[in-house]
């Protein structure tokens, strides 16, 4: 198979699982989904489960990439759009900028409204959160894309996300915010094991963190948090495959052709040499042959030895691209790539990452 169709058929697949997570499945249940949003707007008393609408985008990008969370609110007078992110990333901004319009496009089509019209449309008005489950540090509560990206000058578009960090509050957002670090904690402790998330769910409901949704869905919890894992493993053990795959191949021909040029150079000239300077007849056809055999031996081992560092670079130089792109999309912390990039140190991933910066 070509190596370009096995990077779109495993990406796909991996978003697809990793995507399908707690997250999105604690508010599927339109109780839990109430809860959240009451937590965002405390001051709407009235609401009820039957003023929410899930919009959620399925299938959004052409890299396939899937938004966390969409609600339409009181017959489409607000939209609210949520991210929850574990690596902090400004990039988020430009994806919710895409959310924002292929949910506006989506709205259009199905209310039916003509935009070419002279009539004037109606849209609901937009909220953006983004629920960070790593360490707050000196992060904004808000960001946006003219102080993100254009220096805080004013700009045709903007858009602008409030950032949610653990707080001392009870409510469901922080809940899962909690609910995420001790994940995150039983990971580094246990390793990505099932025994990991048996203490998650376990702390979890002792400290009363999510604990009516865990008593009622433990099972089905479980299985998606190990199909995160198993996703993660997954995509470790491809892109490892893939760069060893790509370096290998690349520094095998790069050997045949130098080994084959090299060979023939200096087989040919130290034969000539020797031959002309040891005697004639028979003496002269024997210096010519062992002259050609050491000469390809002599060959033959430089080659492979160049060879293999090449191959080394170039492996490297592989490692190096795949830890770039892995950090520009923003979803796996600098351990998490450093564990699916072994070939580079942790320091090295650093270093890319400021570089990108």
């Amino acid at each position: 198979m070509d190596i370009s169709a096995q990077d779109d058929t495993q990406e796909v697949r991996v978003k697809h699982t990793v995507k399908d997570s707690v997250f999105s499945d604690l508010f599927k249940d339109k109780k839990n989904l109430l809860k959240l949003y009451k937590t965002l707007h405390p001051e709407d008393i009235s609401a009820t489960e039957d003023v929410l609408n899930i919009v959620t985008l399925n299938n959004v990008l052409t890299d396939n990439i899937y938004n966390d969370l969409g609600i339409l609110v009181r017959h489409d007078k607000v939209l609210l759009l949520l991210e929850a992110q574990s690596t902090w990333t400004v990039n988020i901004l430009i994806r919710m900028l895409l959310y924002v319009a292929h949910t506006y496009q989506e709205h259009f089509e199905k209310t039916g409204q003509k935009l070419y019209g002279s009539k004037k449309a109606k849209m609901p008005k937009p909220e953006l959160y983004v629920i960070y489950t790593g360490n707050r540090g000196r992060k904004p509560d808000v960001i946006s894309l003219s102080n993100e990206f254009f220096a805080g000058e004013n700009a045709c578009i903007e858009v602008q996300a409030r950032v949610i960090y653990e707080s001392d509050s009870r409510d469901i957002i922080n809940q899962y915010i909690i609910f995420c670090k001790v994940f995150n904690k039983q990971v580094k402790k246990y390793g990505k094991t099932g025994t990991a998330i048996e203490e998650t769910v376990r702390i979890c409901k002792d400290k009363d963190v999510l604990r009516e949704y865990l008593a009622q869905k433990e099972t089905e919890v479980s299985i998606m948090m190990m199909k995160i894992l198993s996703a993660e493993y997954q995509e470790k053990l491809y892109w490892e495959d893939w760069a060893e795959k790509r370096a290998n191949k690349k520094a095998k021909k790069m050997a045949q052709d130098m080994a084959r040029d090299m060979a023939t150079g200096m087989a040919r000239d130290m034969a000539t040499g020797m031959a002309r300077d040891m005697a004639t007849g028979m003496a002269r056809d024997m210096a010519t042959g062992m002259a050609q055999d050491m000469a390809q031996n002599m060959a033959q081992d430089m080659a492979q030895n160049m060879a293999q560092d090449m191959a080394r670079e170039v492996k490297e130089e592989l490692a190096r691209s795949t830890a770039e792109k892995m950090i520009r999309k923003g979803k796996m912390s600098l351990e998490e790539i450093a564990e699916c990039v072994p070939t580079l140190s942790f320091d090295d991933i650093k270093e890319i990452a400021a570089g990108i910066k």
